[in-house]
């Protein structure tokens, strides 16, 4: 399957925008695509062939998945390449300077959902992440 790309851009500090995408205590507060859902939990082991797993589940408690995988490439403030199950992604943090740091991420899609829900979902999730990174600058 093509792949699929998802753009946002968050108005802070490179280095402010790198930190709150992979911190633990970050990841828990943006990480959702929607109202209903959270992160309880989040694991960053950010290196290669180190770690990362979150814990999604339903406000309501009616369904919940573990988002894991393994690092396999990791540029500090520029690039986050990982695999999870037999799917890859990347995440790319352009810095713009004053027209902020644009954040793109680009997956593989799997075959169980429609791809135009899957890259609404991961776009949601980006959003919240900018809408986060904002917050705090």
């Amino acid at each position: 399957m093509t792949p699929i790309t998802v753009t946002t851009v968050a108005h802070a500090p490179i280095a402010e925008v790198w930190r709150a995408y992979t911190t633990p205590a970050d990841i828990v507060v943006w990480n959702t695509a929607s109202p209903d859902w959270h992160t309880t939990r989040a694991e960053v082991d950010l290196r290669v062939g180190g770690a990362f797993s979150s814990r999604m589940e339903a406000k309501d408690g009616s369904f919940g998945f573990d988002f894991a995988g393994t690092y396999t490439a990791v540029v500090p403030h520029a690039r986050i390449a990982y695999a999870f199950g037999d799917r890859t992604a990347t995440v790319e943090f352009v810095d713009g300077g004053d027209a902020g740091v644009t954040v793109r991420v680009t997956f593989e899609p799997e075959n169980e959902f429609p791809v135009e829900q899957q890259q609404q979902g991961w776009q949601a999730i980006l959003d919240s992440f900018a809408r986060h990174v904002q917050a705090r600058a």
